[in-house]
């Protein structure tokens, strides 16, 4: 007889390779088929929703890593908060405006915007824009984030262009939006203004200079000074020396009056032997230390144009570099701006829009501003006004799109004013409020709002939502009332914000509108567009209050830690003077990723991971998995190093699924099942085990701690499950008899482990929880997903404090017979475990009660043939073994081998018709063939 066919065997379609690749894109398949998303959704529509709005990525080329990690994120919380019995819709959106978008197109067209068509580009634009929103969904789609993708939100909508028309009209009526003269950062690549968010910081090499500049005789003559004296400014950036009309003085630092040679010189005496060191003067006269208070509103000549320079009291002079003394140009600077602001100084910015100089500095005209540092070093030095000059290395704004430094220039442009009507302040109190992950986020936003300046709103770009202001032919004011931001709004909800650059003024305007400030009726447009910044940070407006499902405010904002600069800040800019209410309940940020050694990633450095070549090598599960593995509120690592320990992981993971499916095959649910009282020891503590693995993931789904779940599900599959239950679980599921309530039972309990785990994984591993559930139709009917199922419920039953104290010492006793067997394995005593024997000695009560309890389960606990337990009132020193009161001897079993189950047994040869089979398998034997 061959006893292999009585055998239990393990069964199952679930294969052992994965071949994700290939399987991944036909569960995609069925589930956009069979409209599992909204059968989802329509199944929770009555459920409490919990509403996560995305952030929308720009539409302007293939998705990369970062992407992938965000969109991943979002996935997961979304498809547990389904689980958990919420409805959890998602509706995914795209930044379809903006420079990213134009200036892409103009590579594809190799043109600039001097030489394309307004709206033809305008056309384009949108056409390029679409083009890569299929893209970049049918990417996004592949990675296996569920969402609504047939009615996405784009801010290119016409209707999302009218939200964001009426959006700025009523921020401009309560008067939160103004036109002023400001220095803004200002690219001379793109040719526009660029807001805080569109600014990134990286090093510069600059000229750095110590200038002189003569004080007036009156000065001198006020201050008792010698004619000729001279105060000593330093900057690293020459080129805006043109706009200088003032040096601030900090009020109450102490100023020296040196003489150096023939020279008088003045600047602050803490920053006198920095300045010293580096010119290396051997002799120095101090003449007199002067206040600073003292030359408040005297006046110093300009160094190399004909006009004087105010002297100035401002806080914001340091004494930590430089001289005390600092060159203000309220037309390049925003502090120098704000003094400006309160002395009433004019505000000169003689560069334009490509950063040349203009012919108000004749000597410079036509000059690149960077370029002329040279010039204007040469002519300090040929006047005499040239202390000193080298070079430095600083942190330096640069445009966040093209990457070239940035100018700041004083042009004429929107501005939304963070202080008026206490934004700023209600801003501040909002974010108390909000649930930041990690808390830190809090700290940094809130330093960001209160140091930042007035939002510019105007880019003088071509692809975006106009501004909507009229301005009078006549007499310039500018204009836009109800009636006629109606008009707009209405038009362009019709046919698209570019009638505002197609249509006339008399088209877009009521008819028979007059200025009310000087009664003419002719109108000129606004040029320019709005930050694109301004597009998505109203998306609470035009996505949360407007879709279907949707509500304000949402429950989660989740987007990289860079957006407490960007998204975060302007959404909440937004709502709060729209609405006075945050967008948002809680925000949750995410850090970058970096390659394996913790390096930016580049081209250049070639070591860009892409998410499609992980998926094409290993599938999307693989990168999900790898998601959810680290720390994300840290930087990310990711490496072919990385990406092969997370398979390695998942294998085991898969295998684990394998097991429990393969020893499932003849499980029938509804007739297999055994109470929990009925089960053996063994099993109670394989339950007790998954229901605190289970209220473990729970909460650290709940708190978005994804690593905690990783290590927690390789910790059950691989220690707790594989190396543990499920290697001593073999002997009985394989060689007892298919209906024996012993098998029944370990089945049972499989069955619950099976079925919670592939639930809880489903989140994150969401194709091989989908495969694992439809495998066989052993957990799902048929066309069913595990994707529309509950979360599983934590039996209150299934925890046993008293079972899961007494295997934590049968666990320390096992770990110790292991250690013995395998050193008898290392001698060649003994092949597998089977062939020995362990006999323990134990002195300690409660070990030996633990012990006892197993009965005749001992011998399978450690997976040999033969096993004895007795008790002893204590050992000799040098018996006991690595634990406390136990004592082992292990030797080779005695009898010989079964033929079926592979223990050693003395009894072989006893029954005539098996005689190559022990006592129990004859049993078994004789069962399975009695049932046939």
């Amino acid at each position: 007889m061959d006893y292999k066919e009585t055998l239990n065997l393990p069964k199952t379609s679930f294969p052992m390779k994965a071949d994700l690749p290939k399987r991944e894109p036909l569960f995609l398949d069925q589930w956009e088929k069979e409209k599992l998303y909204e059968r989802l959704q329509e199944e929770r529509k009555e459920a409490p929703p919990f509403i996560l709005h995305d952030g929308p990525p720009y539409a302007n080329g293939d998705i990369h890593i970062g992407h992938a990690l965000n969109k991943i994120l979002k996935d997961m919380i979304i498809r547990y908060y389904s689980m958990k019995g919420f409805r959890a819709p998602y509706v995914p959106g795209w930044d379809c405006h903006g420079l990213p978008v134009e200036l892409q197109l103009f590579k594809e067209l190799g043109k600039t915007q001097h030489n394309v068509d307004r709206l033809e580009f305008r056309e384009k634009a949108r056409e390029y824009a679409a083009r890569f929103v299929k893209i970049q969904k049918d990417q996004f789609k592949r990675l296996g984030i569920w969402g609504d993708w047939e009615r996405p939100y784009l801010t290119m909508n016409y209707d999302y262009q009218a939200t964001i028309m009426e959006c700025f009209w009523r921020l401009y009526r309560e008067g939160y939006i103004y036109k002023g003269l400001k220095p803004v950062h200002w690219c001379y690549q793109c040719e526009t203004a660029l807001a805080e968010a569109e600014v990134e910081y990286e090093n510069k090499k600059s000229s750095s200079i110590y200038v002189k500049f003569a004080l007036t005789p009156e000065t001198c003559q006020k201050l008792a000074l010698p004619l000729g004296a001279q105060l000593v400014i330093w900057t690293t950036t020459p080129w805006t020396l043109p706009g200088n009309v003032a040096v601030a003085l900090k009020k109450e630092a102490d100023y020296a009056a040196l003489k150096v040679g023939e020279e008088i010189l003045i600047l602050a005496v803490d920053l006198l032997p920095q300045l010293q060191a580096l010119k290396q003067w051997e002799k120095i006269e101090v003449l007199k230390n002067i206040k600073g208070e003292s030359f408040d509103r005297l006046e110093c000549e300009h160094p190399f144009l004909s006009r004087k320079s105010l002297l100035i009291l401002g806080e914001h002079v340091t004494l930590d570099q430089g001289t005390g003394c600092v060159h203000t140009a309220p037309g390049h600077g925003e502090e120098d701006y704000e003094m400006g602001l309160v002395y009433h100084l004019p505000i000169l910015s003689p560069v334009n829009a490509k950063g040349q100089f203009t012919e108000e500095v004749e000597f410079l005209k036509g000059q690149f501003v960077f370029k002329a540092n040279a010039a204007i070093c040469d002519l300090l030095e040929e006047r005499g006004r040239l202390i000193l000059k080298n070079e430095i290395e600083h942190s330096y704004p640069h445009c966040w799109r093209c990457k070239s430094p940035v100018i700041f220039r004083a042009t004429p442009q929107w501005f939304l004013g963070v202080d008026r009507k206490e934004l700023r302040q209600k801003a501040l109190e909002a974010i108390e409020k909000v649930q930041w992950v990690p808390s830190v986020g809090k700290n940094r936003i809130s330093s960001m709002v209160e140091r930042r300046p007035d939002w510019c709103l105007s880019r003088q770009r071509l692809w975006g939502v106009p501004i909507p202001i009229f301005y009078c032919a006549h007499c310039e004011k500018e204009f836009l009332d109800d009636a006629t931001a109606q008009k707009v709004v209405e038009k362009v909800r019709e046919k698209g914000a570019s009638v505002w650059f197609e249509f006339s003024t008399e088209a877009l305007m009521p008819m028979g509108q007059k200025c009310p400030s000087c009664g003419h009726g002719k109108f000129l447009k606004e040029e320019d567009i709005i930050d694109v910044w301004f597009d998505s940070g109203v998306s609470h407006h035009a996505v949360l209050k407007r879709f279907p499902g949707l509500q304000y405010p949402a429950d989660l904002y989740l987007e990289g830690s860079d957006q407490h600069r960007g998204w975060f800040q302007t959404s909440l800019l937004a709502a709060m003077g729209l609405v006075g209410e945050s967008p948002f309940k809680a925000v949750l940020t995410h850090g970058f990723v970096v390659d394996g050694e913790g390096k930016k990633m580049s081209k250049s450095a070639g070591n860009v991971v892409a998410p499609q070549d992980v998926m094409k090598d290993y599938g999307a599960d693989i990168l999900r998995l790898w998601v959810s593995s680290a720390d994300f509120s840290q930087d990310l690592r990711i490496s072919k190093e990385i990406l092969a320990q997370v398979a390695d992981t998942y294998r085991k993971i898969r295998n684990t699924f394998r097991y429990l499916l393969g020893n499932l095959f003849d499980y029938d649910k509804s007739a297999h099942q055994i109470l929990r009282e009925e089960l053996g020891e063994m099993d109670r503590w394989a339950l007790s085990q998954t229901s605190q693995m289970l209220k473990r993931v729970d909460e650290a789904y709940r708190q978005c701690e994804f690593y905690r779940i990783y290590h927690e599900a390789e910790q059950f599959c691989t220690v707790d499950l594989s190396s543990f239950y499920f290697d001593i679980l073999k002997d009985r599921l394989y060689t007892s008899p298919p209906n024996s309530q012993e098998r029944r039972g370990a089945q049972a309990v499989l069955y619950e482990i099976v079925k919670a785990l592939t639930r809880v994984m489903a989140p994150i591993l969401a194709f091989t929880a989908e495969e694992v559930w439809q495998t066989d139709g052993l957990l799902g009917a048929e066309a069913s997903s595990v994707h529309l199922e509950r979360w599983p419920e934590v039996h209150p039953d299934w925890y046993d404090a008293r079972c899961e104290a007494r295997w934590e010492l049968i666990k320390e006793v096992r770990s110790e017979v292991l250690k013995v067997l395998e050193s008898l394995r290392k001698e060649k005593m003994i092949g597998s475990a089977l062939e020995a024997e362990a006999h323990l000695y134990v002195s300690r009560q409660e070990v030996f009660e633990a012990l006892e309890f197993l009965g005749r389960d001992l011998k399978a606990i450690f997976i040999v043939s033969h096993a004895t337990l007795e008790k002893v009132d204590s050992l000799l020193a040098g018996e006991e073994s690595g634990m406390r009161g136990l004592k082992i001897l292990v030797r080779r079993s005695q009898g010989e081998k079964c033929q079926r189950c592979w223990n050693y047994s003395t009894e072989l040869g006893a029954h005539v018709t098996h005689p190559s089979l022990c006592e129990r398998c004859v049993e078994a034997v004789e069962t399975i063939i009695a049932s046939k």
